[in-house]
């Protein structure tokens, strides 16, 4: 048989590859921004939407077409130009996207098409409505499922995480998607009500003193100061850098942050202790810190001396 009519290559606006790089491009514009800020969750609802786009268009380009009210747009997505006036491309919904994942791809699951119309749900409240979509949410709620998510989508277009999030956070990645999986690390919450129920039975005077002194050793001691989640005095979290430092130099001064990601807990007022990533996450004290240092910058910059002694002087008269 015959075909008369033949199609062109897919356009831009179909093309898996052109929403692949879209969503890597928006994903490398998150790991600009600060974790803990909701302009990082912002745009890694942006990166979401179009790996999922990128996933589904790789299945067929088709499926993303909008079919309701013509059929121009599913003619364009076959690689056609379609004679309709004023055509402009339409594409499904984004939770319709997620619905169709579901159904095409083996390993993306109900959790997953949940997560991603959430997600994505949140940043339309952050830019259709007076809602501000991702205030107050910390980011060990959204980034396990979030790597997850992505991980899956990824691997059905025949990328990795180290492909899409490049090797520092792919690694990141990795570690927090483990902590997520680890079903052992629920029984944290049993050490916590035990701390708790202790530290309750004690009396208001020496809660009172031991949580004062929580406070200065969480002042003056190297970590990120959190609320126990026994008896809510003051504690340090500390974990390993995750990033490179940056480095910003303003009024003679220079201001270093470098993030980290948290792997060990301690209260010295109830004396609970808590190690590892996954067990830090369930009891939401998994969360990436910063850790901030300030130099003067004459000293930061001033050259070391090779040599640290000094001969007597013995030019007395």
């Amino acid at each position: 048989m015959k075909k008369t009519v033949k199609p062109a290559a897919t356009p831009t606006t179909w093309d898996p590859e052109a929403l692949y790089l879209k969503a890597q491009r928006y994903v490398q514009h998150m790991g600009d921004l600060d974790s803990d800020d909701w302009e990082y969750a912002l745009w890694s609802g942006f990166s979401l939407e179009f790996l999922a786009r990128a996933a589904l268009a790789n299945v067929s380009p088709t499926l993303l077409a909008e079919t309701d009210k013509s059929w121009a747009s599913l003619y364009h997505a076959l690689g056609f130009n379609p004679i309709e006036e004023r055509f402009t491309p339409k594409s499904i919904a984004v939770s319709e996207v997620f619905k169709r994942l579901m159904a095409i791809l083996p390993d993306f699951t109900k959790e997953h098409e949940g997560f991603g119309i959430l997600h994505t749900g949140r940043r339309n409240a952050e830019l259709h409505s007076g809602e501000p979509g991702f205030d107050g949410i910390k980011s060990s709620v959204w980034q396990p499922r979030f790597y997850q998510t992505s991980e899956v989508l990824l691997l059905s277009i025949g990328m990795t995480l180290e492909d899409f999030f490049g090797e520092d956070e792919a690694k990141v990645a990795k570690q927090v998607i483990a902590a997520a999986v680890d079903d052992s690390a629920k029984a944290v919450k049993g050490e916590v009500e035990a701390h708790k129920k202790v530290w309750l039975a004690k009396s208001d005077k020496e809660r009172a003193m031991l949580g004062a002194q929580a406070a200065v050793r969480a002042t003056r001691q190297a970590g990120h100061r959190v609320e126990c989640p026994a008896c809510a005095s003051h504690a340090l979290v500390v974990g390993e850098p995750v990033s490179a430092p940056i480095q910003t130099l303003r009024d003679g001064e220079i201001t270093e942050k470098q993030e980290h990601l948290p792997n060990h807990f301690e209260c010295v007022a109830c004396g609970l202790k808590i190690a590892g990533l996954s067990r830090l996450t369930v009891v939401g004290l998994g969360d990436r810190y910063k850790k901030t240092q300030i130099y003067d910058a004459a000293e930061y910059y001033a050259p070391q001396d090779d040599y640290m002694g000094y001969d007597e002087d013995n030019n007395e008269p």
